[in-house]
């Protein structure tokens, strides 16, 4: 047997008759690993920022995360769209057409990115104005983009792209590396330039320039993978395939690829409304907000990792007609997740304190008491969420998995602007900071019920 043929014969013993847990430990474990990882460098940046005191700087890397998850918003469309089309293509045995599709979702996502950047750069001062920037904030906001995102954009979504459909194709152990790799040298790079190579007062600046090179080595390495795994696999990065893909592909691609942006661009458009609403209560609100939704974070990764190593598993059978692994896969993976999200609201409301008072030192003033104060509060409200959260994302990448983009895109608007953001603003305008904080697990509890609906209209289907 050639070492293509073998290749083949193990990603299908995986997706088809590998008993489910290990099957999807086998595509989870290695994705939950990279997003904790790379969790924990985004962390690591609040982490040492807090460590000057500085409420300011706090506050305005906080806004920064709304340009952040816009440019994962971009990042889905052909990460998500092309690498479950990818899979479901490989379902069905239609191995070229896969090429074409991996070559295209490649090449796409590198010019949206850098029309991304161009546009960053040139609209920059007003965008962030327009996300809540104050007079102290804006200079901190400006630097951290314009290295991050602005030069970044393009190695962060390709190596982002690049991961999403090696793991379709069976390789999540490969793209969980990649990522991680990224994760590990920005933790590593972090203090060396924020405290070591550039001077006092430049902490944001040295935390942006670890973030760009940390993501460009990833980018480079998950790039090297994938071209080494186009040898054996339906992959590639031939500009002929990428312009040879089908419009029947292209179609699918969009259609998943697309709500699932939207569906990020809505979460994002919510902590724009959050940051927002807690910033014209003050900066200390802003930045206390801020390190709760970096701490919060830590579960919904662990069980964006668990829904994403099950998508290639629901995609393919899906397409292969196996309907009842299919929904094993969709049982297993809910009862993994709502563990995860049960123990995360014990962990935080036990240790909401402290681990807030990680991203912050108190010992600098008042400004850096009141802001640990604000962000014990919303994480001991907010943390209520996780089930719910999870049953939303759960049955979101489902439906992506399926190829059932119209659905997805009808819950993610569901969520976010018929529950979500207008509890948001009554909640906040009735009851303050704490309403605010409400509004989470208010929202996506009733985002969960529409969900879980939609999805059992889906696969019943």
């Amino acid at each position: 047997m050639t070492r293509k043929a073998a290749t083949a014969a193990d990603k299908q013993e995986l997706f088809e008759r590998m008993p489910i847990p290990r099957a999807l430990a086998t595509m989870a474990v290695p994705t939950v690993i990279s997003q904790v990882i790379n969790l924990i460098y985004n962390m690591v940046d609040a982490f040492y920022i807090g460590r000057t005191g500085n409420s300011y700087m706090v506050a305005a890397t906080s806004l920064t995360l709304t340009l952040v998850m816009l440019n994962t918003a971009l990042s889905n469309i052909y990460g998500v769209g092309g690498g479950s089309l990818v899979a479901r293509l490989l379902g069905a045995r239609r191995e070229d057409e896969a090429k074409k599709a991996s070559s295209f979702t490649l090449y796409a996502a590198g010019a949206t990115a850098l029309c991304y950047s161009m546009l960053l750069g040139i609209f920059l001062k007003p965008i962030l104005n327009f996300l809540g920037a104050s007079t102290e904030t804006l200079v901190y906001a400006s630097q951290y983009t314009m290295l991050v995102l602005v030069a970044g954009s393009f190695p962060t979504m390709l190596s982002a792209v690049a991961a999403h459909v090696l793991r379709n194709a069976g390789y999540a152990d490969r793209a969980s590396l990649g990522l991680s790799i990224g994760g590990v040298l920005n933790i590593a790079f972090d203090p060396l330039f924020m405290f070591v190579l550039l001077p006092k007062g430049s902490e944001v600046i040295g935390a942006a320039v670890a973030t760009l090179l940390s993501n460009a080595i990833s980018c480079i390495y998950l790039l090297a993978t994938y071209r080494k795994a186009a040898k054996t696999a339906p992959l590639s990065l031939r500009v002929k395939d990428a312009r040879s893909i089908s419009p029947a592909s292209r179609k699918q691609l969009f259609s998943v690829g697309i709500p699932s942006g939207v569906l990020t661009g809505l979460f994002d458009l919510a902590n724009v409304s959050v940051n927002m609403l807690a910033s014209a209560h003050s900066d200390f609100v802003l930045a206390g907000m801020g390190i709760t939704m970096k701490v919060e974070r830590i579960p919904t990764a662990i069980n964006l990792g668990i829904c994403q190593g099950m998508m290639p598993i629901i995609s393919y059978n899906y397409a292969s007609g196996n309907k009842d692994r299919m929904a094993e896969v969709i049982r297993t993976a809910r009862i993994w997740g709502l563990c995860i999200a049960g123990a995360a609201i014990l962990f935080f409301q036990m240790l909401a304190r402290p681990v807030t008072g990680l991203f912050m030192d108190t010992s600098t003033g008042e400004a850096a008491v009141a802001t640990v104060g604000f962000a014990t509060m919303f994480m001991k409200i907010r943390c209520l969420a996780s089930p719910a959260q999870f049953l939303n994302y759960h049955s979101s990448y489902c439906m992506q998995a399926m190829g059932k983009g119209k659905a997805t895109i009808i819950h993610s608007c569901v969520r976010e602007l018929i529950f979500y953001i207008p509890f948001m603003i009554i909640l906040d305008r009735l009851f303050g900071e704490t309403g605010l904080a409400a509004a989470l697990p208010v929202g996506e509890t009733c985002g969960a019920i529409f969900a879980l609906w939609m999805l059992k209209r889906t696969t019943a289907r």
